[in-house]
């Protein structure tokens, strides 16, 4: 009876941490810029978790122990290679004409370059909270940092894109200055 309890246990941990492979994914590839990289990573943090499983103590805290995890698969890999990784251009999908498929993808590798010109720091945030939609704390969790200091990289990150992407809210006749968040 142990036996069928643990198993049905195992089988609940697997399903919630293959639910959350996709997110942890998208992180990797936005900290990395390379698909391959960026899977190795997502797999070496899950193996890691699965391996320390009982380590998490409070399973509300699921996302952010396993951002942390993915942050330290990072900084492992920093550590080793310590080289720059050119972004890779992402091919759009839809109904457009060659020109706006063409604009799109002009201002996507804009955004990128952008992201990708923040400090590390900035960027993890940055990613983290935007792009997997972590909460602070999540991230404060995640990182092993304080909260403020999570605002602050955010809020500093924010500007910093604000001001360089500037120029696509003119080309669009926008005139707030204002990014909108995409998911």
């Amino acid at each position: 009876m142990k036996l069928i309890k643990r198993l049905l246990k195992q089988k609940e941990v697997d399903t919630e941490l293959e639910s959350r492979r996709d997110r942890l994914y998208r992180v990797a590839w936005s900290w990395c810029r390379d698909s391959h990289l960026a899977d190795d990573l997502t797999q070496q943090a899950l193996i890691k978790a699965l391996q320390n499983i009982t380590s998490l103590r409070d399973r509300e805290m699921l996302d952010a122990w396993l951002f942390r995890i993915l942050s330290n698969c990072w900084k492992d890999h920093l550590r080793a290679q310590r080289e720059t990784v050119d972004i890779d251009d992402t091919e759009l999908i839809g109904d457009r004409s060659p020109e706006e498929h063409h604009h799109e993808s002009q201002i996507v590798l804009r955004i990128r370059q952008a992201i990708t010109e923040l400090p590390e720091k900035q960027r993890q945030v940055v990613t983290l909270v935007d792009l997997a939609e972590l909460t602070y704390n999540e991230v404060s969790e995640a990182l092993e940092i304080p909260i403020g200091t999570v605002m602050s990289r955010l809020c500093r990150a924010r500007q910093t894109l604000r001001s360089s992407l500037g120029e696509l809210n003119q080309s669009h006749g926008k005139t707030e200055g204002r990014l909108r968040r995409v998911k």
